[in-house]
């Protein structure tokens, strides 16, 4: 059924603001190997970062009306997250629609379909993550629902949940563990900074990782 909200509960703006300083790996490690989403959705640019609370969209296949109107009520700050059946064959995000969003402070559009205009947007500097990228033009037929729980790249996003990505791909956090995710990666970077000190200094990766007691329980020795 059709279905548009516009009022959501977003992951507070500290919580946003302190994982925005993590890469998506780091995010995705330090709460348990969860909430990343599938690979095939890439930023246009491998520059392109983004960082914010989930404005959910669902749409058909080939139809970017609803897509319209989450740019419409989405605010600054925003990731507007699209799940429109995995199409690969439809550019349904251009320059146009991407100027809106610039327009609005939108932080960002990820999208399980296609995008096209791809220089202009990267000139934009929107960041943009999407499934492909295809000249295919779409219509603005079918209604949907905006900000409803979603799933996108095999992961439910929820409105208001937080949407973190970059060159390595993209990671979901619950915007109510958004605070307590955000520690555990800072704690996993400080522990690599000590593992990468630890080899400049001239340990080994056997003794830095305590790989010895792992592989003598696999049979294997280190002995030389």
């Amino acid at each position: 059924m059709p279905h548009i909200k516009t009022k959501i509960e977003r992951a507070k703006p500290e919580d946003v603001a302190a994982l925005a300083k993590f890469g998506s790996a780091t995010i995705h490690e330090a709460q348990g190997r969860l909430g990343a989403l599938s690979s095939r959705i890439k930023p246009i640019d491998r520059n392109m970062s983004l960082c914010g609370p989930a404005f959910t969209v669902e749409s058909s296949p080939r139809d970017n009306i609803m897509l319209q109107l989450a740019i419409h009520y989405a605010l600054p700050g925003d990731v507007i997250v699209v799940s429109a059946g995995e199409y690969e064959e439809a550019g349904s995000f251009g320059d146009v629609l991407g100027n809106a969003c610039l327009a609005k402070g939108i932080a960002g559009v990820v999208t399980d379909t296609g995008v096209r205009d791809t220089l202009q947007l990267i000139e934009l500097g929107l960041p943009v993550f999407s499934l492909s990228v295809c000249i295919k033009g779409t219509v603005k037929e079918t209604l949907g629902r905006v900000n409803a729980d979603i799933i996108v790249g095999g992961e439910v996003i929820r409105p208001g949940d937080v949407i973190c990505g970059d060159a390595d791909g993209l990671v979901m956090v619950r915007k109510e563990d958004a605070a307590e995710v955000a520690k555990k990666s800072q704690a996993r970077e400080d522990a690599e900074a000590g593992f990468i000190q630890a080899y400049k200094d001239g340990r080994t990766i056997i003794d830095v990782c305590n790989l010895e007691a792992v592989l003598k329980t696999k049979g294997l020795t280190t002995d030389l």
